[in-house]
C-alpha cells in the first residue's frame, strides 16, 4: 500500500515521505480500516516536527483524523491509533474508539467532523456553558477549528462574532452564519469586538491561537465571560495575569479534548451522538475547502501550518486526477 512516513522529524514538507510499505497489522482491541477519507489538522504538522503531546516512534505515519471502512463494511470516524495515521491507504485503530459516520456527511465531510466538532462541543458546552442569547467570539472563524466553533455556536442560540485574517477568511465566516466578522489586518479587533457587543463584550470566548489573539480576549471578555483555551496555533503560549481574571470577573477554562477518551469515554459517544443529531438537522456541516489525492498530503499539511487555508483539507486516498477512482 502507499503510505506517507516520517523518518526524521522536521517540516512536513520537508519530512514527509511518500513510500510502498506493508499494511499495518491491528494489535489486540485494534481494528485495521482502509481509508476513505483523512482530514488534514494543525495536529499533523507538529507531529512532523517532534512538537505535539504525543511523540510516535520514529518511523510514523501522520493523520490524526479519518472516515474509514471496517473489514466488514462499516463507515466509521476515528482517530487512527499512531504510528499508523491516516495519510496512507489503510490505517489501524482502537475498535472500541470507533464511530459511526453520520449518514447526513459524505467520506471528506465525515472525516472533518471528528475533532473539530468534538472539540468545539465540549469547549462550548461541557467546559464554557454556552446559553442561548449569549454572545461568542471565536479567533480563527474561517478554520478547521474555528468554523466548526461556529456552527455550533449558531445551532445553540447564540451571537457569534467572527475574528479572521484577510478579506477571503472573512467572506468563509460570513458564509457560515457569523452575526458580524472581524478582519484582524484591517481592524482593531478590541474596538470592533466592543463596538459589535455595545462596549459589553463576549461571554464566551473560543481560542485556539494563542499569543496576541488570547491577550484580546482578555481585553473584551464581558463580565462573568469564560475564556476557552483550545489550542496555540500561533506558535505564542500566552501567560494570562490573574489578578486581570480576579478584577475583571472572568474565567480562563483549558481544554484538552483528547483527555476525555481516557478519562470520561462514554461522554466522548454521547457528543456523537449529539453532532449526528445536528448533522441530520443540517444544523452543522463540516467546512472541506478542497480534496486532494493522497499524493497532494504533505503540501496540505505545509499549508494548514502556514495558516493559509480555510476549513478543512480532506486527502482521499481513492481520488486520482480530480475524481473519484
Amino acid at each position: 500500500m502507499q503510505a506517507w512516513r516520517v523518518h526524521e522529524n522536521g517540516e512536513p514538507g520537508e519530512v514527509m515521505r511518500l513510500e510502498e510499505t506493508e499494511r499495518p497489522v491491528p494489535g489486540e482491541g485494534q481494528a485495521l480500516l482502509r481509508v476513505r477519507a483523512a482530514s488534514v489538522n494543525f495536529p499533523d504538522a507538529l507531529l512532523c516536527r517532534g512538537h505535539y503531546q504525543i511523540r510516535p516512534p520514529l518511523p510514523f505515519t501522520p493523520g490524526v483524523e479519518i472516515c474509514g471502512e471496517t473489514e466488514d463494511g462499516r463507515r466509521v470516524v476515528v482517530t487512527p491509533a499512531l504510528p499508523h495515521g491516516g495519510f496512507a491507504e489503510y490505517a489501524v485503530a482502537d475498535a472500541a474508539a470507533l464511530l459511526p459516520a453520520p449518514e447526513a456527511l459524505d467520506d471528506a465531510e465525515a472525516s472533518a467532523l471528528h475533532i473539530a466538532y468534538q472539540t468545539g462541543w465540549f469547549g462550548l458546552h461541557r467546559r464554557a456553558r454556552l446559553e442561548a442569547g449569549e454572545t461568542l467570539l471565536v479567533h480563527a472563524a474561517a478554520g478547521g477549528v474555528g468554523s466548526a466553533a461556529v456552527q455550533l455556536g449558531k445551532a445553540a442560540g447564540a451571537t457569534v462574532v467572527g475574528v479572521v485574517g484577510g478579506p477571503e477568511k472573512a467572506a468563509v465566516a460570513r458564509k457560515l452564519g457569523c452575526d458580524a466578522v472581524i478582519d484582524r489586518h484591517a481592524e482593531d479587533v478590541v474596538a470592533a469586538v466592543k463596538e459589535a457587543t455595545g462596549g459589553r463584550g463576549a461571554d464566551v470566548i473560543y481560542d485556539p491561537v494563542g499569543g496576541a489573539a488570547y491577550a484580546q480576549s482578555a481585553k473584551t471578555v464581558a463580565f462573568e465571560g469564560r475564556i476557552v483555551v483550545v489550542g496555540f496555533a500561533s506558535g505564542a503560549i500566552p501567560s494570562p495575569a490573574l489578578n486581570h481574571a480576579l478584577v475583571k470577573n472572568y474565567a480562563i477554562l483549558g481544554l484538552h479534548w483528547g483527555l476525555y477518551a481516557a478519562k470520561n469515554p462514554e461522554l466522548v459517544r454521547h457528543c456523537h451522538e449529539q453532532l449526528t443529531e445536528l448533522a441530520s438537522q443540517g444544523a452543522i456541516r463540516p467546512l472541506v475547502s478542497e480534496r486532494a489525492p493522497l499524493a497532494g498530503a504533505a503540501d496540505a499539511v505545509r499549508r494548514v501550518a502556514e495558516g493559509v487555508t480555510t476549513g478543512r483539507i480532506a486527502v482521499l486516498p481513492a481520488l486520482e486526477n480530480g475524481a473519484a477512482a
